[in-house]
Parts: structure tokens; sequence; C-alpha cells
């Protein structure tokens, strides 16, 4: 009947004070900056993947451990965010049993933009740790709808913020105009609470980022990937059997380059060739890296032997059968570096096959999905 207010239902009741809005705002500034460096790394990551055609020319080589950083921060700010999200959310869980649970029109769409903020922060921070495990239990492509999510995720934060503006500034210092005081009790415990929140932030970070910052790699003990275990003391995410290749496969294996002069090497042909040594890096999406000492061809070299203009863009194909980045286009940025080679050498031994023998592309500032295992053809564009 109209008038007739709903029935207030059993309902439970929190008295302490744990649950208020100093405590939100504390571990909502920290989860803030969390999500805004994940976000921003992430964008970076995306477009060093999959840029888009006006950028595709354009993407800097160096410096060459600069995917490395901006990977490895993205994913350890990630991981670092999962238990400032769970204590973020334990704080204020008990907003979701206010009565009447909508007042008004403004009230249903605060509580709905809450909804889809919390609901898209727990499955972009989850799908992201599932893919630094390399486990993908659901039916859709990661990488679109993990970019798109992000989108999401801080375009309903910042609106969240501009909401609730007034009551985060009220709350963001100690002693700030409006905040309540609290008994002892509370205080103290308040205190501990940032401080279990603060511990375990740094126990998920300092036991993953070795990872990616090697001095830390003796406490890499939750990260999926150790930067010393795997063939020739270098991870591989994707082996030679997952791919395909085998002896058979390389036996009459030449190297095709295509331009305005094409021609092809074998294998003993590209050793004759002058050789190169760097240092560079593998840095996978999933967030672990390690240098390494490889040996081989200039790239840039090559490309001058088949008669390629300086600006065009190289189309590099793989040996493997099946895979995302069986063909992987290289900028001339990339292609062009003094750093960048066809490698045949690992720490001074051939590479072994899960590292993409007989041939693979090293080149600085690249994710290592670019870093083309088993190469067979490059072709000018």
């Amino acid at each position: 009947m109209e008038g007739m207010k709903l029935p207030r239902p059993p309902l439970p009741v929190f008295s302490r004070r744990l649950h208020d809005a100093r405590t939100a705002t504390a571990i909502g500034r920290w989860l803030g900056l969390a999500l805004v460096v994940c976000f921003v790394t992430g964008v970076i990551s995306h477009y060093e993947q999959h840029p888009p055609a006006w950028l595709a020319n354009s993407l800097p080589s160096r410096p060459s451990w600069g995917y490395r950083l901006s990977q490895g921060l993205h994913v350890a700010s990630g991981i670092a965010a999962v238990p400032l999200l769970l204590a973020k959310l334990w704080t204020v869980y008990p907003r979701l049993f206010v009565w009447p649970p909508l007042r008004s029109v403004r009230h249903a769409l605060e509580r709905l933009s809450v909804a889809v903020l919390v609901a898209t922060a727990l499955l972009e921070l989850f799908t992201g740790l599932l893919n630094a495990a390399q486990w993908y239990p659901w039916p859709f492509s990661f990488v679109p709808v993990h970019f798109a999510l992000a989108w999401v995720l801080t375009g309903s934060l910042l609106l969240h913020v501009a909401v609730k503006a007034p009551e985060i500034r009220m709350h963001w210092r100690r002693g700030s105009p409006g905040t309540l005081s609290l008994p002892a009790e509370d205080a103290v415990d308040r205190r501990a609470l940032l401080t279990a929140v603060g511990a375990a932030v740094g126990a998920v970070t300092v036991t993953t980022a070795g990872q990616s910052f090697t001095p830390l790699s003796r406490l890499d003990l939750l990260a999926p990937r150790h930067p010393d275990h795997g063939p020739q003391a270098l991870p591989v995410n994707r082996t030679a059997v997952q791919a395909g290749v085998d002896a058979r496969t390389v036996r009459d294996w030449r190297l095709r380059v295509d331009g305005p002069r094409p021609y092809e090497l074998s294998l003993d042909e590209l050793r004759e060739l002058q050789q190169r040594e760097v240092v560079l890096p593998i840095a996978c999406v999933e967030g672990w890296s390690k240098s390494a000492h490889w040996t081989g061809v200039r790239i840039r070299d090559l490309l001058d032997r088949a008669g390629a203009p300086p600006g065009a863009l190289i189309r590099v194909t793989s040996l493997e059968r099946h895979g995302a980045y069986r063909v992987m286009v290289m900028p001339h940025t990339y292609a062009r570096d003094p750093l960048t080679l066809l490698a045949l050498r690992l720490n001074g031994e051939p590479l072994s096959f899960d590292h993409g023998h007989p041939a693979r592309i090293i080149a600085p500032n690249r994710p290592g999905v670019l870093q083309t295992k088993w190469v067979a053809r490059l072709e000018v564009l």
C-alpha cells in the first residue's frame, strides 16, 4: 500500500568502529595508488603487444630494460592490490545491510556504481592473477577482456572518488576537521589492522617480485616463475613440444629474408656472418624477467643485405604450427636498433629447442611474446 514502510528484516549489528570512513579512507588511498600504477603500466604493456596502426612504427626500443620495469611493476602492483582490496571490502561491507536499501534515485545510482566498481575490481585482479599462472578457466580471450575491464574499473573508480570526495577529504588525515574521535581501544585496533594489511601487502610483494627483481629471487616463494629455473638457466613459457618444433622440423632449415633483394641462409652460413653479443632481458607479460647473454647476427645487417628501406616494418614468421604470436610485425625502431639480434647462442651455448633453436629474435624493451622463437622468415613490408 502507498505510504507503507517496508518491514525491517533482521539484520546484523556492527558495533566496532573499524568499519568507519576513516579506516576505509586510509586503506583506500593505498589501494587507489596500486590500481593507478597497475592501470598505467597495463596500458603500456597492451600497446607494446598490440600497437594501433598510428603507433606501430613509433614504439621506442630504449631503454632496453623499459618493458622489464613496467611489466614487473604491473604484476607487482596488481598482486599488492589484492590484499588491499579485500581489506577495503571488509571495512565497508556493513553498508550492504543499510535499511532501506534504496532511499532515493541518487542512492540507487550510487549503489549501482559501487557494485560495478567492486565486481570489476575483483574480476580484473583475479583474472590477472590466473593469467600470471597461465591458467585460463574461462571461454573468452584474456587480453581484450582484461584491457576493456581496466578502462571500466578506472572509470568507475574515478566516479566513486568524485562522489565520495567530501567524505574522503574529511578523513584523509588524522585530526582532519569533521573526523570523529575514537575510543582508545578502537584507535589501537585500527593501527593493528593497518599494520596487518601493510604486512600482508609486503609479504605478497616480497615473495613474488623476485621473478622480475632478481635481487629478491631467493625469496621468490609464491611467484609462478623463478628467474633461474628453466633450460639454460632461463625460464620459458612455450616449449618446443607445445609449438610442435623438433629435430625433424629444422632438419632442412634455412632462413628466408624477403625484400628488394631476397636471399636464403643456412644455419652454418649465418654462423659465418659477423656475430654480435648483447646482454638483454627476456621480460614476459606474466611478470617474470631475466637478463642473459645473447650472440647472433644483427637484424639490421640482414635487412641491409636484402635492400630494405630504413623505415620499413618487418614481418617475422616462426616455424611453430599454431599460436597467437606465430607471426609478429616488428617496427623499424626495433629492427634497426644495434642491440636487436637474430640470436643463435644463449649464455655462450647454442640455443636449445625450448629457447628457439635454430634462431630467435632478441630485442631491447620488447615483450617476451614478441621475441619470436624458431624464426623461419624475415619479410620487409
